[in-house]
């Protein structure tokens, strides 16, 4: 297969790549609360089993499980009042997942700022191995301060370091994946030879942030590199994943600045050594699907009824850095003159200017964004949103989209039962698997070991 075969139609059409992102029990602040819901469904693995079971049955490009570690540094009553939206390790978890299912990749988030290069390298090389060449990593920085002090710091390190050092902590793990050649491994059991002593190369790495000198014990994954995702929107974020990123993530209000962003980011790419065609990205879609547009609104309006004031302007506080909002009424405007911090920047900068561009109040914005924090909703028939995402999809707004149900399984089933076959009647997504890796899917190419490529 070539690198964009999957991306393509049997007509040479180009199609849709979509993942399906589980967070606790929907994306939605008050899924939980949802009478259908079963607010335990998270901590269990039969439940989680399921749900990757319907994407893969859609057809899904891959699952993806995001990752922060410890709580948010807020009173317990408010903590209280929301699920757990990560209760599991993500790794672990798929890990599990990779079992009982074939073709779906699995794609974990998983900080470069705690985690050391040579643990993550090994984990996901195991991961690839279990899988059939399935996993990716989603790479993040970790932009809170409450993730800071459960590992022993007093404050957050600072945005462009983090970034700088997830820069450098790519080309390690990197090196490490090809510690070894795709066929070192001869296991000659006559000629007493396990591998072939020059298939090993030793990385020795001096960096700014990280000195490493050693070698995987595991052997190469079979993608050659799991799938590297980014989610990053900043400056910074882009910056990085124009160098190393082969599908990004991304929260966009609008079209138009969808296609802003995506125009942005692929142009980019150029002064890397690299094409359109090596970055895939997938903004967040958050659907809400009825028989009709009042039903769907009704899903949508339920769910809104069960969001705590309390929780929401919490959810605020927390994207926002942790900036205190107490001073605030939650029918004052919001304020849009905060303290910049630095934790979640490109959410920051989202939030902000969706509070400028409409005249939000406090309320009024924790509503808008309750939903999939800050992501695209979108709320009607599975004509009507099959006709939104085909928009973006077909005016250079996206490569598909990263689905993030309100309420799980039910939001997923919605989706897959009713939106995905509209969009497979249109010829944009496909009926079956073609290819069997994470890269398949999405039409990315298998990288060389840099050992063995002949000059």
């Amino acid at each position: 297969m070539t690198a964009s075969a999957s991306s393509s139609s049997s007509n040479g059409r180009r199609q849709l790549h979509l993942g399906a992102f589980f967070f606790g029990v929907g994306h939605h602040l008050a899924a939980w609360r949802h009478p259908a819901v079963d607010p335990s469904a998270a901590t269990r693995i039969e439940a989680l089993r399921d749900w990757a079971r319907i994407a893969e049955a859609a057809r899904f490009d891959a699952v993806f499980f995001a990752d922060n570690v410890g709580l948010p540094a807020l009173p317990a009553v408010h903590l209280a009042k929301n699920s757990l939206p990560y209760p599991f390790d993500p790794l672990i978890t798929l890990a599990a997942l990779a079992g009982t299912t074939e073709r779906i990749g699995l794609v974990a988030t998983v900080s470069a700022t705690y985690l050391p290069p040579y643990h993550l390298a090994r984990k996901f090389a195991t991961l690839d191995r279990v899988s059939g060449g399935r996993s990716g990593w989603n790479l993040v920085t970790s932009g809170a301060d409450f993730e800071a002090r459960a590992f022993g710091l007093a404050q957050q390190i600072g945005h462009a370091e983090r970034y700088a050092r997830a820069r450098e902590y790519v080309d390690v793990v990197q090196g490490l994946w090809d510690t070894w050649d795709d066929d070192a491994f001869v296991h000659d059991q006559h000629g007493s030879r396990f591998f072939r002593p020059e298939g090993l190369h030793r990385l020795v790495h001096r960096g700014a942030h990280f000195s490493v000198e050693g070698a995987l014990q595991t052997p190469r994954p079979p993608q050659g590199y799991p799938v590297l995702v980014q989610a990053g929107s900043s400056e910074d974020g882009q910056a990085l994943a124009a160098a190393t990123a082969e599908l990004v993530f991304t929260a966009q209000q609008t079209v138009e600045e969808a296609r802003a962003f995506y125009s942005g980011l692929k142009g980019r790419l150029a002064a890397n050594g690299r094409t359109p065609e090596d970055l895939k990205i997938l903004p967040g879609l958050s659907p809400y699907v009825g028989a009709s547009e009042a039903e769907a609104k009704e899903k949508y309006a339920q769910l809104q009824s069960y969001i705590d004031p309390v929780l929401g302007v919490g959810l605020l506080s927390v994207f926002l850095g942790n900036v205190d909002l107490s001073g605030y009424r939650v029918d004052d405007p919001f304020p849009t003159d905060l303290p910049v911090t630095e934790g979640w920047k490109s959410r920051q900068e989202l939030f902000n200017a969706l509070a400028r561009r409409e005249n939000l109040t406090i309320r009024q914005l924790y509503e808008r964004v309750a939903g999939a924090r800050g992501h695209w909703t979108v709320v009607g028939t599975p004509a009507s949103i099959a006709d939104q995402i085909e928009h973006w999809f077909t005016t250079g707004a996206a490569d598909g989209f990263n689905v993030l149900p309100p309420t799980l399984p039910q939001g997923l089933e919605d989706f897959a039962r009713l939106v995905v076959p509209e969009l497979q009647r249109r010829g944009l997504f496909r009926t079956e698997y073609t290819g069997r890796t994470l890269r398949d899917h999405l039409g990315l190419r298998r990288p060389p070991n840099p050992h063995t490529v002949q000059l």
